[in-house]
């Protein structure tokens, strides 16, 4: 039996196409409606994220609607972080113990056209792109949106409006006008920007940096980092601060400088990038920020998600999984609430902002681990030592970026409490020699255990 409600998403982006095709799947009237061009006709990259990290969490939203297999078609495995030492030697961290644990690289493009393309075979879906919108009125139902081409104004009813427009959400601009209830809204930027390079495939098409990876050369304030991609080449990103810094993104004004910067600390990788002055200056620079807001929805008619109610940094490659888990956890509350928005809404919110505050702040933690401690020698030692208690006794221990990344069972909220405590824990009893090589694993994991719950006590009593 279908649904009545007419469903209009503004953002025909990863989140918003993923629950257009969910709503059309429960049998919702949907309108999805996006302000840039159709990315399937047009590259619309812009020098963005080409490439994501795509694990656990996204995985589960994929088998939600059915697509797990067309996506992981597309996806290159990435086993652990390849680091690159200042001397060009490289070794592999694992990210898990187990080898049926590793994230994927995976096209933004490509995904996004995948799951447009499932969502227009839905008949109660309709696709409507080079639409901008200007405001939205929650308690109306309607939303104004601009033609790029025709410059032509329209506004559109709907009984329910989600806003999955991004970061610069036009849904959330208009909440944040509303003053018939209380809004709160913070954005922090990092003082770091980004920019997209490229290391192209060899001339025989192969990859020239180990497939199966992803490359970091950690450079304490800056960082490279590079995934993999099918066509055989990587997706380089740089990391690094705008200014005060004597390499930074305001004084790297000439194709010198920068092939100057990239000797001393990328000569590994500067071997391989020979545009890189072209595609240096052509590309460009993007921010680094996190959004947090409340409420997410607006008088039982609007609701935020993904980047709209939490834009999150890229560093624990969970912005897009975080984003389709949005759409999973919504899909449950709607389930239990059906019939009732203003309650799925309120459900929706409670079971999922103490989430994705968590991962925004892991995000903002693990920015530091990687330009900074990745490859330091206790770092490297807790990563070993972590890697071997989950290989021995998996059911026992899991690092935190086990938790976060492949036990998608576990809230971020929750993931993020005990992985802290237990860094600590390990952190701890490595500086203080108390972990020592004549220890078996189960000893190891016994002292480990027991100072992760004593921090964990102190952490209660502290709050």
């Amino acid at each position: 039996m279908k649904n009545k409600e007419n469903i209009l998403i503004i953002g025909a982006g990863l989140c918003g196409s993923l629950l257009a095709l969910r709503m059309a799947q429960r049998g919702y009237q949907v309108q999805l409606i996006e302000k840039r061009p159709d990315l399937r006709k047009t590259d619309i990259s812009a020098g963005r994220s080409i490439n994501l990290a795509f694990s656990n969490r996204g995985i589960k939203a994929m088998k939600l609607v059915g697509l797990e297999k067309k996506v992981l078609d597309i996806c290159i495995p990435m086993n652990g972080r390849m680091i690159h030492d200042e001397q060009e030697n490289t070794f592999l961290s694992p990210y898990s113990g187990l080898e049926h644990e590793y994230i994927n690289s995976i096209s933004r493009t490509d995904l996004n056209a995948l799951l447009l393309d499932e969502a227009e075979k839905m008949e109660n879906v309709t696709i409507t792109f080079n639409q901008d919108c200007l405001s939205v009125n929650s308690e109306k139902g309607t939303a104004t949106f601009k033609d790029y081409h025709s410059k032509e104004e329209k506004t559109m009813n709907a009984d329910l409006i989600f806003g999955a427009d991004g970061a610069g959400s036009s849904l959330r601009k208009s909440m944040m006008e509303d003053r018939s209830f209380l809004f709160s809204y913070s954005q922090e930027y990092l003082q770091h920007g980004y920019k997209e390079l490229t290391i192209e495939a060899s001339e025989s098409g192969d990859f020239q940096l180990y497939k199966n990876a992803l490359h970091i050369w950690p450079r304490g304030e800056d960082m490279l980092i590079a995934l993999p991609n099918l066509d055989g080449s990587f997706t380089v990103t740089l990391f690094l601060a705008y200014a005060d810094s004597d390499y930074c993104f305001n004084d790297l004004t000439t194709v010198e400088k920068v092939e100057e910067y990239f000797k001393i600390n990328f000569p590994d990788a500067l071997k391989l990038m020979p545009n890189l002055g072209e595609e240096f200056f052509e590309n460009p620079t993007g921010a680094l920020g996190t959004v947090k807001c409340s409420p997410w929805y607006s008088h039982g008619k609007s609701l935020l998600m993904g980047d709209a109610a939490h834009a999150i940094v890229p560093f624990y490659g969970q912005g897009m999984n975080a984003s389709f888990e949005d759409v999973v956890v919504f899909d449950e509350a709607l389930e239990k609430h059906t019939g009732d928005w203003e309650e799925t809404f309120k459900a929706y919110q409670k079971a999922r902002k103490k989430d994705t505050d968590a991962i925004a702040d892991l995000a903002i933690d693990n920015f530091h681990e990687m330009k900074e401690h990745t490859a330091a020698p206790i770092f490297q030692q807790k990563r070993k030592l972590e890697t071997a208690l989950e290989q021995e006794f998996p059911a026992e221990y899991a690092s935190k970026y086990r938790l976060v990344t492949f036990q998608e069972q576990i809230g971020y909220a929750e993931a993020m409490k005990r992985g802290r405590a237990q860094d600590k824990a390990m952190l701890r009893l490595i500086s203080e020699e108390k972990i020592t090589e004549d220890l078996t694993l189960a000893e190891k994991l016994k002292l480990v255990k027991e100072e992760t719950k004593a921090i964990l006590e102190e952490d209660t009593v502290a709050y």
